[in-house]
């Protein structure tokens, strides 16, 4: 594949995909999530070169982090607190409860596909 292809097949792909799910409003992170799927090594491996696709990962992942900072607003941040800092630790707790409750109850042979050596409850609140 030469040097301009996989860019110009993942420009092409994420325009079209991000002008279709705009007509049907959603958005734009879908689909360059789609394109991502299909062009990537383990669905379309339209790139063939795994190497240059997580490149260009690493790179997306790089321009989201920069997008997300110059969205980024401490006035928002601070009117949300309450629901932030609220229903986030509420959730951790909440997971941790959960992966916790199903390692101790359910038989361990299933876990054992996943862990090899199983988990006590100290491996699942890491688990949760």
């Amino acid at each position: 594949m030469h040097a301009l292809e996989l860019p110009l097949i993942l420009l092409g792909a994420s325009i079209g995909m991000v002008a279709l799910l705009r007509r049907l409003g959603m958005p734009a992170l879908v689909g360059y999530l789609a394109v991502g799927v299909v062009v990537g090594p383990y669905a379309g491996n339209l790139a063939g070169d795994s190497t240059v696709v997580a490149t260009f990962a690493e790179l997306g992942v790089v321009f989201l982090m920069f997008s997300l900072g110059l969205e980024f607003s401490l006035p928002k941040l601070a009117s949300l607190r309450n629901f932030v800092f609220g229903l986030g630790p509420a959730q951790v707790a909440g997971t941790i409860g959960l992966v916790l409750a199903l390692v101790l109850v359910l038989p361990g042979a299933w876990l054992n596909a996943l862990v090899p050596g199983g988990l006590d409850w100290r491996g699942a609140i890491v688990l949760g």
